[in-house]
C-alpha cells in the first residue's frame, strides 16, 4: 500500500494551554470525539483559503466556480474575502451532528451524535453514519429520524413508572414496619401502665391495713384503760 497523507496536520505546540482550553470548549460544543476532528477541520478550511488565494490573480469564471461549491455546502460566500475570513467552526457547523441537533431531532449534541453512529438518521432516505458528514444545504430538509422520539419518550416514562412503583412499594413496608413498631411500643407502654395501677393498688391495700391496725391497737388500749 502506498502512503496515505493524513488529512489533518497536528498543532506544532501540543501543550499550549491557550489552545487546549478552546479546543476543548469547541468539543464539548460541537459534542467531538477527540481533538483530531478540530484538525481535520482547521486543515479542510486551510485547504479552501489556498484555493481562493490562488484564485485571486485568475479571472472571475475561477472564483465563480469555487463560490457556488462553497454555497452549496452552506458557507454563503460572495467574494474572495469571504472564504479567507472561514474558520473551523464555520465548518462544524455544517457537520450532519451539528446539524441534527439544530433541527432538535435530538435533545443534546451527543444525543446527535448516538443517533447517527447507531444508524437512526437518514438522508433522502439513505442512512448515513457519520457524524463528520457535511451537509448540503438542499439536504437540510431530507434529514429524517427513523427511531421515532415518542418511542423513546414513552419507554423511558416506563421506566419511570417502574422504579415510582418500586419507590411505593419499598415506602409501603417502611411505613407497615413502623405500623407494627409503634403497637409494640403502645402495648409496652400499657403494660407499664397496668404495672403501676396494680403497685398503687398494692400500697393502697397495705396503708389502710396499717390504719387498721393502728385503729385496733388504741382501741384495746382504751378497753385496758377501762378496766383498770
Amino acid at each position: 500500500m502506498g502512503n496515505l497523507k493524513k488529512k489533518y496536520s497536528k498543532p506544532r505546540r501540543m501543550y499550549d494551554s491557550v489552545r487546549i482550553e478552546e479546543e476543548g470548549n469547541l468539543a464539548r460544543k460541537y459534542g467531538l470525539k477527540n481533538m483530531r476532528e478540530i484538525w481535520k477541520a482547521q486543515a479542510a478550511v486551510d485547504k479552501i483559503r489556498e484555493q481562493a488565494k490562488k484564485l485571486i490573480t485568475e479571472g472571475e469564471g475561477g472564483q465563480k466556480k469555487l463560490f457556488e461549491k462553497l454555497n452549496k455546502i452552506g458557507f454563503k460566500v460572495e467574494k474572495i474575502a469571504d472564504v479567507l475570513a472561514l474558520n473551523k467552526e464555520d465548518w462544524l457547523n455544517r457537520r450532519l451532528q451539528t446539524i441534527v441537533f439544530k433541527k432538535e431531532l435530538a435533545s443534546t449534541i451527543n444525543e446527535a451524535r448516538q443517533l447517527i453512529v447507531h444508524g437512526h438518521i437518514t438522508i433522502r432516505g439513505n442512512t448515513v453514519n457519520s457524524p463528520s458528514y457535511m451537509v448540503n444545504v438542499d439536504e437540510e430538509d431530507k434529514i429524517k429520524r427513523t427511531l421515532e422520539k415518542k418511542k423513546v419518550e414513552e419507554k423511558k416514562k416506563v421506566s419511570e413508572e417502574s422504579e415510582g412503583k418500586e419507590d411505593g412499594e419499598n415506602k409501603g413496608e417502611e411505613e407497615d414496619s413502623q405500623d407494627e413498631e409503634d403497637v409494640k411500643k403502645e402495648n409496652d407502654a400499657q403494660g407499664g401502665e397496668g404495672e403501676e395501677e396494680e403497685g398503687d393498688k398494692s400500697d393502697g391495700e397495705n396503708s389502710s391495713d396499717q390504719v387498721e391496725k393502728e385503729v385496733n391497737e388504741e382501741s384495746e388500749g382504751k378497753e385496758d384503760g377501762k378496766e383498770e
